[in-house]
């Protein structure tokens, strides 16, 4: 499938993180519904993928955590992940995380569409192609076809919605500390997560266009005292977030046009980024990885 062939009839998947992935399984029109158990080199994804429609757009929906929020942000199958949709035909992706503000104008309840992320994982692998050189640009990581798509979604809707953001994504599984919390604002950082990345990433070298929805749930503790608990204020909010978060989803995939209609530079991203010579990559390795660089290797 060419980048072009893929716009004509985009397909979403939704990757729903902490108090929303159930909930969009339930808003599936029932006809057509289906479940798919898919194999990968890496291994399986963290759930069965979920396909229907959600309004007027074809949608996949995977569990980042699983059915039973069994993995922790670093135990995440986020290859298998990225893997499984890719094989499954989707062309965009929008991922929903629950995370900590770390901007006085950034309020729990909020929505973010963010447009820039700093990576501070160390424990969780960062690339599909462990026998090859593939250097893919990641200047903008977050589609900008997909951002827009949601901001014009958000503009009917009542919700406070900040159309950039900078996510940094840490290890985990702990939250920070106060200190850390001061710096990661220092960095520059509007939110803190725990699982954009590699997932990102990864979308970038399967050629997917891909949207962070963040989901502010508490201030993170460089605003809270030592008498706060960010767990309480995470599991208070999570409900006003999650409704948030739904509402504007069902709202875009109302408008399936604008994905059908302007390819985003997410779906060439492999045309120049394979710098070892194809001669010398095995059949194998070839067969492999083919939903994910076939499109480049066809020779």
């Amino acid at each position: 499938m060419d980048g072009a062939e893929s716009i004509r009839e985009p397909r979403l998947a939704i990757i729903g993180g902490t108090g929303l992935g159930t909930r969009l399984r339930e808003c599936l029109d029932p006809a057509g519904v289906e479940q798919h158990e898919i194999e990968t080199p890496f291994g399986l994804p963290s759930d069965l993928i979920t396909t229907g429609r959600l309004a007027e757009l074809e949608v996949a929906l995977l569990a980042r955590h699983g059915d039973s929020h069994q993995y922790n942000p670093t135990n995440v199958p986020y290859r298998a992940n990225m893997f499984a949709l890719k094989a499954l035909g989707c062309t965009h992706v929008v991922a929903s995380g629950a995370t900590g503000s770390l901007s006085e104008t950034i309020s729990p309840g909020d929505l973010v569409s963010c447009d820039q992320l700093i990576d501070r994982t160390i424990h969780r692998p960062r690339t599909f192609y462990e026998h090859a050189a593939v250097h893919v640009e990641l200047a903008d990581p977050c589609c900008p076809v997909l951002r827009a798509w949601l901001e014009i979604s958000a503009a009917s809707s009542e919700t406070n919605f900040h159309g950039s953001g900078t996510y940094l994504c840490m290890e985990g599984p702990a939250f920070s500390t106060r200190a850390e919390s001061n710096m990661h604002r220092l960095a520059g950082a509007d939110l803190v997560g725990m699982t954009a990345m590699p997932e990102a990433r990864l979308a970038r070298e399967a050629e997917l266009a891909y949207a962070l929805l963040a989901l502010p749930t508490d201030w993170d503790c460089w605003r809270t005292s030592s008498e706060d608990s960010i767990l309480d204020n995470v599991l208070a909010n999570l409900q006003k977030a999650s409704d948030a978060a739904l509402d504007l989803l069902q709202r875009a995939c109302m408008h399936p046009e604008s994905l059908a209609g302007t390819q985003s530079p997410a779906h060439r991203a492999l045309d120049k980024a394979v710098f070892t010579d194809p001669a010398t990559i095995s059949p194998d390795e070839r067969r492999r990885l083919a939903p994910l660089w076939g499109r480049v290797l066809q020779s």
